[in-house]
């Protein structure tokens, strides 16, 4: 009896000792980060059920130039910037009888153009996200299915001519789920209008340029770069891809953030915080592993594997023409906005971009993203970035 129960103990602890090595070579490839550069930016932000993180995204981002020219943290107000927007948006598609699209999402210049021209407030000079309709934060499921059907009812409407009272109805539902925009408040004992406020954080609005690299328009150009949700038609800079890429790595290491906008729908960007531009191939060639069966798995699957993988996952170098054959077939989509604050390098020396999300403090890196150059290179849409940032020999090719 006594020796069955020594020899249970020692293969419990044979069995317990086999785990944990299994579980630290399952672990082994977690990538492990180390800062090169990192710029001081606000809070993390959770957008929740509302396709705005290129609201998010991009206040975050003025939020961080503020921070860098001033030394002030603002928290600013998404749900001004969304109010204004949408209504924006709603003319613009009643006055094209419906001829685009009306959607929650949104690009940077969006941003942009409602501080310059509306103004903004600080997040506590409107009602808590979600706190009107009884939840904890954005949840626009019945908000959108109120307002798409309105606005397309307006647009499509066969008169001869419109009242304007359909604007007051919209702004009726605007305010009721995303609250009233404020016509002054008081910020820290000091009476504000929206656009005093805007005026008062010490930013110079010409600053800001996109950023985009395709050969359907010549390099060194500017065009709108045609997806939905651009839908103000800004112009962006047309630039190669390796001045594209050269423009990231010199704001961030001069101090400046870069509100970007790309895809994150490739099974590369996880869940966990992490992305990377995956050479599907080279993991399918991977013999004696479920990784041979690659092009056959579901994306979560995929994502798996990634996770598995870890600093070893194989990457794709991209390409100008990868960018816009991808572009063209609608591989490379206008899927989400987030801002690029630093650089860091895992224990190989491979360098990823910090990101920081709007979805809380999610994923392995409580809500920031370690985003490989070569993710970043292959699936950006455009950015925003001050001018200020760009080398000096690509800004002269740009006339800035």
């Amino acid at each position: 009896m006594r020796k069955t129960l020594v020899a249970a103990l020692l293969a419990l602890v044979a069995t317990g000792a086999n785990a944990a090595d299994k579980k630290e070579g399952a672990t082994s490839n977690k990538p492990v980060f180390t800062v090169v550069k990192q710029i001081p930016i606000t809070s993390i932000k959770d957008q929740n059920r509302s396709g705005t993180c290129w609201d998010y995204s991009t206040l975050s981002y003025f939020e961080a130039e503020i921070l860098k020219k001033t030394g002030k943290t603002y928290d600013l107000c998404e749900s001004f910037v969304a109010n204004k927007t949408y209504m924006e948006r709603a003319i613009q598609v009643v006055r094209l009888h419906g001829d685009c699209q009306f959607a929650q999402g949104g690009s940077a210049y969006d941003v942009l153009y409602t501080l310059e021209n509306n103004g903004i407030c600080p997040e506590n000079a409107m009602p808590f996200p979600g706190s009107l309709y009884g939840d904890s934060l954005n949840n626009f499921n019945e908000f959108f299915s109120l307002m798409e059907p309105y606005v397309n009812a307006v647009a499509r409407n066969k008169a001869n001519k419109l009242s304007s009272q359909w604007k007051q109805g919209l702004q009726g539902i605007l305010d009721a789920y995303l609250g009233k925009c404020p016509e002054t408040f008081t910020y820290e004992g000091k009476q504000y209008t929206p656009k005093s406020f805007a005026a008062s954080l010490g930013l110079n609005w010409s600053d800001y340029v996109t950023i985009t690299s395709y050969t359907h328009h010549p390099f060194y150009s500017q065009f709108a770069v045609e997806v939905q949700d651009n839908w103000r038609y800004p112009l962006s800079y047309n630039l190669p891809m390796d001045e594209m890429m050269r423009i990231i790595d010199n704001a961030v290491m001069n101090g400046y953030t870069v509100a970007w906008g790309g895809d994150v729908s490739e099974p590369g960007f996880t869940r966990k915080g992490l992305a990377y531009m995956v050479d599907g191939k080279k993991v399918e060639s991977m013999k004696g592993s479920d990784m041979a069966r690659w092009l056959g798995l579901s994306a979560a699957k995929k994502k798996d594997i990634i996770d598995s993988l870890g600093v070893n996952v194989p990457e794709i170098e991209p390409t100008q023409k990868q960018r816009q054959e991808r572009f063209d077939n609608w591989e490379l989509t206008d899927d989400h906005g987030m801002l690029i604050y630093g650089i860091a390098k895992d224990q190989n020396g491979k360098e990823y971009y910090m990101v920081k999300n709007s979805w809380g403090e999610s994923g392995d890196y409580k809500g920031i993203w370690y985003m490989t150059k070569n993710f970043i290179a292959a699936n950006t849409m455009d950015y925003m970035v001050n001018k200020n940032a760009i080398p000096k020999d690509i800004r002269k090719k740009m006339g800035l």
